[in-house]
């Protein structure tokens, strides 16, 4: 039943992403163009998102359990740190570019669009890098030793890191 709930609500999600113009890059890029023909229609979208967001995590945060019965797991840091910001900032920078971001590029993606298939594969990427470089910054002892030089079980302890 949690599969069926999860897939009505990802295609409700879908659905009005595509209703709401967030997945037409054209329009997300005019909305984002201040100095030129900007669109400030996406602005009431994300509004509604907005509040929306808001209502559900309030509530959430209230609960256990989610009303399908799996734990409420809900971010408990609310530091802003250099990672937070520089993480934020890639977002940013990638969504003015592409006008895409990782909801509407899996909409993209399903629609069969060729832009929806290179912002997946570049954000895949860019997921791996990520991984990578946290598994290094969290073991040390493997980023100071160069590739040629470590064991065999450091590769693979850095693999299951």
């Amino acid at each position: 039943m949690v599969n069926v709930i999860a897939l009505v609500s990802g295609l409700i999600f879908g659905l009005g992403l595509i209703l709401g113009g967030m997945a037409n890059p054209a329009k997300v890029l005019a909305f984002l163009d201040l100095t030129g023909e900007w669109d400030p229609s996406l602005a009431f979208v994300m509004a509604g998102a907005i509040a929306v967001g808001s209502v559900a995590f309030a509530l959430a945060g209230k609960l256990k359990k989610s009303y399908l019965g799996a734990p409420m797991s809900l971010p408990a840091s609310r530091t802003i740190d250099k990672r937070l910001v520089l993480g934020a900032l890639a977002f940013g920078i990638g969504w003015g570019i592409a006008g895409i971001c990782p909801g509407p590029a899996l909409v993209l993606l399903g629609a069969g669009s060729v832009k929806g298939v290179v912002f997946v594969a570049a954000m895949l990427l860019g997921m791996g890098v990520f991984e990578i470089l946290e598994r290094r910054r969290s073991n040390p002892e493997v980023q100071r030793k160069p590739i040629a030089d470590r064991k065999a079980g450091e590769q693979i302890a850095l693999q299951d890191h």
